[in-house]
């Protein structure tokens, strides 16, 4: 029989080490050492994702994450070499529902919850600058932008509660509208929006071209209120508040 090429072994290797239950070792290598190496690749991985992910390895449990954990090492095949970008790539493996996470029933929330979990270290490593000074005085007289580091996200699942004491079983009727930044001192807050207020973040996104005072009447007629001097006014304030922390600003 002639011997594996190098080629062979190595793939070998790459098999076994992303399903040691169901493939076997390179032929001639060290039992002791491939067993090394077959840690090394599992605990790195475990541990480089737990530390984005806590409250849901808390969900989890230890049994269960490590089930999941091989069963992204063997299913997946991840598109960048960069440790920072694993977890972004691990939601997304979530979210595409693989065949490998039938074998056994998860959280429902899991894929939101995973996500939520995500958002803190992506904005933290984020390369995108906060956006530059500008004058309160012209929120209505000029198009506004949101910040790239103020992210507004909807989710199903009351995603911000959940945890080892609170796992619901069933979506609730309104969705959870939240609202994350990050801040001049690099720190990421969380907070929870209105309807209205998280409309109106999405339609600075998708009418950039409208200035304060056309946003807040489209958003006045959206919410059925047309006309009414008092929606303006509560709008104005809420732009001058997002405008405080940085979360919009206005176009030069």
């Amino acid at each position: 029989m002639d011997k594996p090429s190098l080629h062979q072994q190595q793939e070998a290797l790459t098999r076994y080490l992303r399903d040691p239950e169901h493939c076997a070792p390179p032929v001639e290598m060290d039992a002791a050492r491939v067993q090394v190496y077959r840690d090394l690749v599992f605990n790195n991985l475990s541990m480089l994702l737990s530390g984005t992910f806590p409250v849901l390895v808390r969900i989890l449990g230890d049994e269960n994450w490590r089930s999941l954990m091989r069963i992204f090492l063997r299913d997946y095949r991840a598109r960048t070499p960069k440790f920072g970008e694993i977890a972004q790539e691990f939601v997304e493996f979530l979210a595409a529902e693989p065949q490998g996470l039938s074998e056994r029933t998860w959280p429902p929330f899991m894929v939101e919850l995973a996500h939520y979990e995500w958002v803190e270290m992506a904005l933290q490593q984020s390369d995108d600058e906060p956006l530059p000074d500008s004058d309160a005085g012209l929120l209505l007289a000029r198009p506004l932008q949101v910040s790239p580091l103020a992210w507004p996200l909807a989710y199903g699942w009351p995603v911000q509660l959940v945890g080892p004491d609170y796992r619901p079983e069933t979506v609730p009727d309104q969705p959870t509208l939240l609202l994350v930044r990050r801040t001049a001192d690099w720190s990421v807050k969380f907070s929870e929006l209105s309807p209205l207020a998280w409309r109106l973040l999405q339609r600075i996104g998708e009418f950039p071209e409208l200035d304060g005072r056309a946003q807040l009447q489209g958003l006045a007629v959206e919410a059925g209120a047309g006309g009414s001097s008092e929606f303006m006014d509560n709008g104005l304030a809420l732009l001058q508040q997002m405008h405080t922390q940085g979360v919009i600003g206005v176009v030069p």
